[in-house]
């Protein structure tokens, strides 16, 4: 048997994110992936996102969960059309579910599409779903030394989340550092400080992706 070794292992991948990316272009919908550590707080962040924003921001949301629809239905009951992915045990979501799950959302009457991505800090940031911009969340309870952990994660993102703020008095977590570093992985990233919880710092986040939509 030949084997091609100029092949690339994520060939298949790579062709569906093009794929999607022209779908999206086509669509004029701008993408999220939303990548974090299971537990940081990425579904609050977007049902809060939903509800604050209606009559302001159409959105649609992708869920990749290893299993049940659970983020689906809480996403659906703030308001916004959600297509649940089960990844059956796999640490990240391909370009091709990503392809089908944009297929099954009603595009014609949403502005924008996040990707709620399987909780994990390493694989998903190694795949290509064809979205226009990656956003990281690091919840104040994971500890300062996530962004020197996972460098490549952070490096790749075009906005920085930092969640549950409400919490920092409350355990040890160096602020300055977490920024340090992460200004000297990715210095042109746009951090912000909030509580999906108490609404601290939201208004930020929201200015962000109206800003987005407006270009």
């Amino acid at each position: 048997m030949k084997v091609n070794l100029n092949t690339k292992i994520l060939d298949k991948n790579e062709q569906a994110a093009i794929q999607n990316r022209a779908f999206l272009a086509h669509h004029k919908l701008d993408c999220l992936n939303l990548i974090s550590s299971p537990g940081s707080g990425k579904t609050t962040i977007l049902c809060r996102t939903v509800a604050d924003l209606k009559g302001k921001l159409r959105l649609g949301v992708i869920e990749g969960d290893i299993k049940t629809d659970y983020d689906a239905r809480r996403i659906r009951a703030a308001g916004a059309a959600a297509i649940q992915i089960e990844t059956e045990g796999a640490c990240h979501l391909s370009a091709q579910q990503v392809s089908w799950a944009i297929n099954q959302l009603p595009v014609s009457e949403i502005d924008m599409i996040f990707i709620e991505n399987v909780g994990n800090l390493v694989c998903p940031s190694a795949f290509d779903l064809g979205e226009s911009g990656r956003v990281v969340v690091l919840s104040v309870p994971e500890g300062d030394d996530k962004p020197a952990k996972y460098p490549g994660t952070f490096a790749q993102s075009d906005v920085i989340l930092i969640n549950k703020m409400d919490l920092i008095g409350h355990l040890n977590f160096n602020l300055e550092r977490v920024l340090a570093d992460i200004h000297a992985l990715n210095p042109n990233a746009d951090v912000f400080q909030l509580s999906a919880t108490t609404g601290e710092g939201m208004q930020q986040w929201y200015n962000w992706l109206l800003k987005r939509v407006a270009k």
